[in-house]
């Protein structure tokens, strides 16, 4: 089976999905239409980074897609999630139309804008060209905007229009910074050819350091605002509380990688054009900076699910730092850190979603004793929690230690901050997990839903597996990814 035809498959099948659930998305059985089509969309992934990693790189229609092992993996992880939080989204999605949530259409227009959304993240990943990269993000922009305020509740609605506005603004900053790329390459380059990223990444050391240092910056704050990095991280809590938590899932394991992703292309290019190591120090300083601030954002938190978009904001800004800092060791713990954080972080959004609709309630203080009211979301949940924070022996716990050790080296002046940071987001995290799952509790009434938790388990049973043993080929890989980042 050729290139072509898989990509055609992976970008075909969400997009297909899409437009059959703006059909039939109100249908009973759409939900289990909407996980089918992301299973497929998941094996179709899979046989295109199975391709690469036989037969290397490949270009796909023309130059407007390649695929490597940067980008194939990642699409791979993309449609997991997806799949698994499809998965999740059938019994939730069901109990919230039946306690009048959602309406007949707003149960089609969440399945269609969510294969959209997949479909946007697939292009993104998987294009060559830096114009459809920057298109394909405002899509999901505009399909997350949709789903974020599905609800139609005032809080909904002023989340996503917070969201839509912030993000709006920094997409405008992409578009900028995707402008002056073009500008500094078609000095060089065929015009056809000055948003590709291979051809821009063979060029790279011909371009123009002053136009390329301005619209690197751009970028980086244009793309950073949907990477969730502090100072324009203010869009990500409001998003991720209000919306539905499947959306709250993807948001954190697939749309901020997949920024993140966008930040690495611009640098790699930015790397070879200055030589001065300056897009890394940008990425170092944003880095630590958003870990700093969303821990001690962590202290103030009294809803469950903006407690946990903090943590994302912590764990994004523990990546930036970690491919800031550069060279193979870093970069391969940037990469499983990236892994593991978009698995076992949509596993504690799945339990989370579960125990909002056991208790009714979003407040901290509201849930409690899961473990004896609902010991399979308790004891997932305490898990989740468990491996965020980095306890060994989870693959967090071992990205952790690869990114501390390097700074050591590299930036001793950053571990203590870094320290402070891990140890404050555990307290004040592992202290709301003890109330929350082996707390007091209420004898509840019944419940008459059976949620949807083996996407919970498989997902902290990988992330455990990756800080106990890293396959060959996923090892491969990351070196193979790491060694594409470094340019």
């Amino acid at each position: 089976m050729s290139d072509a035809w898989i990509l055609s498959a992976v970008l075909g099948l969400p997009l297909a999905a899409s437009a059959s659930l703006a059909l039939v998305g109100a249908h009973r059985r759409a939900p289990d239409l909407n996980a089918a089509f992301s299973l497929l969309t998941f094996a179709a992934a899979l046989v295109l980074a199975l391709q690469t990693a036989a037969h290397g790189p490949a270009f796909a229609w023309g130059k407007l897609f390649h695929v490597d092992a940067l980008n194939a993996f990642l699409a791979v992880l993309t449609a997991l999630v997806g799949w698994t939080t499809a998965l999740f989204s059938k019994p939730y999605m069901r109990f919230e139309l039946g306690r009048g949530r959602m309406s007949a259409n707003r149960m089609r227009l969440y399945h269609a804008m969510y294969q959209l959304f997949i479909f946007a993240m697939l292009l993104a990943l998987l294009t060559n060209n830096a114009g459809v990269l920057w298109v394909s993000m405002e899509a999901a922009t505009l399909a997350t905007v949709l789903l974020v305020s599905v609800y139609r509740t005032a809080a909904s609605i002023e989340a996503a229009w917070k969201y839509f506005i912030l993000c709006g603004v920094g997409i405008a900053q992409a578009l900028f910074g995707t402008i002056l790329f073009y500008l500094a390459a078609s000095r060089v380059l065929d015009g056809g050819d000055a948003l590709l990223w291979t051809s821009l990444n063979a060029a790279k050391a011909s371009l123009d350091p002053v136009v390329v240092s301005l619209a690197f910056v751009f970028l980086l704050i244009g793309y950073g605002t949907k990477v969730g990095l502090v100072p324009m991280h203010n869009w990500l809590p409001d998003a991720h509380a209000e919306g539905p938590t499947p959306i709250s899932a993807v948001l954190s394991g697939l749309l901020l990688n997949v920024a993140l992703y966008a930040v690495l292309r611009c640098k790699v290019l930015a790397d070879g054009a200055l030589q001065n190591g300056l897009p890394g120090h940008l990425l170092v300083g944003f880095g630590l900076l958003s870990l700093l601030v969303a821990t001690f954002s962590l202290l103030r938190q009294k809803d469950v699910k903006r407690l946990f978009s903090f943590s994302s904001i912590e764990h994004m800004g523990m990546m930036t730092f970690a491919f800031g800092l550069g060279g193979p060791v870093a970069t391969l713990a940037g990469l499983l850190h990236m892994t593991v954080h978009s698995l076992v972080k949509s596993a504690i959004f799945f339990t989370v979603g579960h125990a909002v609709q056991r208790t009714g309630t979003q407040a901290i203080d509201g849930i409690r004793g899961l473990a004896h009211t609902s010991p399979a979301v308790g004891w997932g949940l305490m898990l989740g929690a468990l491996a965020i924070l980095g306890m060994p022996p989870s693959g967090v716990f071992a990205s952790e230690f690869l990114i501390l050790t390097t700074a050591l080296h590299a930036v001793p002046w950053s571990v203590p901050f870094l320290m402070l940071a891990l140890v404050v987001a555990f307290a004040v995290i592992f202290r709301h997990m003890q109330d929350m799952v082996f707390g007091d509790a209420a004898v509840p009434p019944p419940f008459g839903h059976r949620p949807a938790l083996l996407p919970v388990f498989i997902h902290l049973a990988i992330g455990l597996m990756l800080g106990l043993y890293i396959p060959s080929w996923l090892l491969a890989w990351y070196r193979e990814a790491g060694t594409l980042i470094a340019g």
